[in-house]
């Protein structure tokens, strides 16, 4: 048994991968998360909390948004971290700005996950080509769906409709494939 151990900036981020995983992890890989209370909880403890990590055969993957930092120094000094805090090779992703451009980068997920009609026909709007170019994709979110996304519970219902083959967030699939190289190679 392998254990995939995602540490995580904010709860919506573990609801989104609980209705990914399930379709692609095999049945020897079993996920578990550590959610942390945001983005300064995530840097002070992570070094402490995969430090004392004791099950054998874990591989780590950080998950934390951009929001306003510079990506290449987020993810740097969070692999710095990593390397000091355990022997495990760790895979470091940042969601660009926010986690939310992961669902703009597929809005008929959002349309599906919501229940709200002609969200996917807007994909082709210049605006949602690029999801990762957007500064505040969760404002954007907030706004396409007239008020009825919610972090926690809208990333419950879209994480289950989210194409991990076609979605436009470059970060989203690069975490998908960083996902894919700890299954296939592990790690």
């Amino acid at each position: 048994m392998i254990r995939l151990v995602f540490f995580l900036e904010e709860p919506s981020a573990e609801e989104m991968l609980k209705g990914i995983l399930p379709n692609i992890l095999p049945d020897h890989v079993e996920p578990r998360f550590i959610v942390f209370e945001g983005k300064q909880d995530l840097e002070k403890q992570l070094p402490k909390r995969m430090r004392h990590w004791k099950m054998a055969n874990s591989k780590f993957i950080v998950l934390r948004d951009q929001d306003a930092g510079d990506c290449f120094i987020i993810k740097q000094s969070l692999l710095e971290k990593c390397k000091e805090s355990t022997p495990n090779e760790t895979i470091v992703r940042i969601a660009c700005h926010e986690l939310e451009s992961f669902y703009i980068g597929d809005l008929k997920a959002v349309e599906k996950g919501l229940g709200i009609n002609g969200l996917a026909r807007l994909q082709d709007k210049k605006k949602f080509r690029e999801p990762d170019r957007l500064s505040n994709p969760a404002q954007e979110l907030i706004r396409l769906t007239k008020n009825r996304y919610q972090k926690v519970s809208g990333s419950r219902e879209i994480g289950k409709h989210l194409d991990l083959k076609k979605n436009l967030s470059h970060s989203f699939n690069v975490l998908m494939k960083g996902i894919e190289r700890i299954i296939v190679d592990g790690l």
